[in-house]
């Protein structure tokens, strides 16, 4: 069970950090993106996001503070899918490529909040720093 906790902690967090990462490496793609979908003051909104996905990634990874790295997580992704993947404004293939982004976005804030209910446990393979 220790090795699965480890693993999914890995699989989630590192996918999220990495995702992060990529808003770095594409701001202004990103930002663009962001600016077509209204968001205010998108470059800034991207890199915020960006520092977010990365810095409450690895906090899980690492066992950092990961009560504040999960609800951090689960408010962006959330927030993310209704803003950003406003799938009932499209038509066709749009629409479906907008749910896809939806869905993921919901399923991966449930996820964070099930670490967020055992952040306040002694993780295995972690620094254990936190409240």
């Amino acid at each position: 069970m220790e090795v699965a906790f480890l693993l999914a902690r890995i699989l989630f967090g590192g996918t999220l950090a990495f995702t992060g990462l990529n808003h770095f490496m594409d701001v202004e793609g990103m930002a663009g993106y962001a600016e077509f979908k209204g968001l205010p003051a998108p470059k800034l909104s991207v890199l915020g996001s960006g520092a977010l996905l990365v810095l409450g990634g690895l906090s899980l990874v690492v066992g950092v503070f990961p009560a504040v790295g999960a609800a951090a997580l689960a408010v962006f992704l959330l927030v993310a899918a209704v803003t950003m993947h406003d799938f009932w404004r499209m038509e066709g293939e749009d629409a479906q490529n907008e749910m896809t982004s939806f869905l993921k976005n919901v399923y991966g804030a449930g996820a964070a909040l099930a670490f967020l209910a055992v952040a306040s446990a002694t993780w295995p393979y972690a620094l254990n720093i936190g409240f």
